[in-house]
């Protein structure tokens, strides 16, 4: 299991899904903001198995 997601993408990810995270459990919005955690996750490690499933890996 490679990286298949580039710098930039990781490091936005990484960023809205800790924003979204944040902002559901301040309550600002509603607990699907919990879900930011995917992209968090996959910013963190690179590695989105739905980019693998459409065919869009290195």
């Amino acid at each position: 299991m490679g990286m298949n997601i580039g710098t930039t993408e990781r490091i936005a990810r990484t960023f809205v899904g800790a924003g979204l995270v944040g902002a559901a459990a301040l309550g600002v919005i509603s607990p699907l903001g919990y879900l930011g955690m995917l992209a968090f996750v996959t910013g963190l490690v690179g590695y989105c198995p739905v980019y693998r499933i459409l065919g869009q890996h290195p």
